[in-house]
């Protein structure tokens, strides 16, 4: 078979994941606002919906009309950070359970999840996202699709962090001094260089 018709299965599974995950996000901010839980921002999704739209049409085009080769060692570099970006996400969902949400939504009274992944890294969602858009084009040597979405999604993911923790410490005065000295996404600066307001419950995206 085609290499090219199979990376395109790829995507399409991949596709379909992001909808899954979009309909389970929706079911559970219903539930926490149905408790009286609080909205704090969109985390930006339009944007982030088009970043992804764009993302898997930009990478099949690359791959079909540049005809990018597939290369062996690269693609198999590729598909193990594709899973472990797969795993990172999934670890993510797992320990938040019902309170996974893609807006920012804080539950008042709820505590801080502070156990599986999240005992490690504050965003292993967005870590996975990461490693994703970067290892999924590169699967197929698609380079100029990978480096392109990395950087955009870099700059949109900084105001994400940011209205995340400024919710997150928001909502939860122990939010600070739990999370003060874990990574953001492995090696990047800690809370204790981000200042915010302090004033509950960690929501999905992070």
């Amino acid at each position: 078979m085609n290499s090219r018709i199979i990376f395109t299965g790829i995507v399409i599974a991949v596709i379909i994941q992001r909808i899954l995950e979009l309909r389970i996000s929706q079911r559970h901010a219903a539930k926490i606002l149905a408790q009286g839980g609080q909205k704090h921002h969109d985390n930006f999704l339009p944007w982030v919906k088009g970043l992804q739209v764009s993302w898997f049409v930009v990478m099949l085009l690359e791959v079909w009309l540049l005809n990018r080769p597939l290369v062996w060692g690269l693609a198999a570099i590729a598909l193990l950070g594709t899973l472990a970006g797969q795993i990172l996400r999934y670890l993510s969902m797992r320990a938040l359970g019902w309170r996974w949400t893609l807006p920012i939504i804080t539950l008042p009274g709820a505590g801080v999840v502070d156990t599986g992944i999240y005992r490690y890294l504050r965003h292993p969602n967005w870590l996975g996202v990461i490693l994703e858009i970067l290892a999924v084009p590169l699967i197929h040597s698609a380079y100029l699709s990978a480096i392109v979405f990395s950087i955009a999604n870099a700059f949109l993911l900084a105001k994400r962090v940011v209205a995340e923790e400024q919710a997150l410490s928001l909502s939860d005065s122990h939010y600070q001094s739990l999370f003060a000295d874990r990574p953001r996404f492995l090696g990047l600066p800690t809370l204790s260089t981000f200042t915010v307001r302090n004033t509950s419950t960690h929501h999905g995206s992070h």
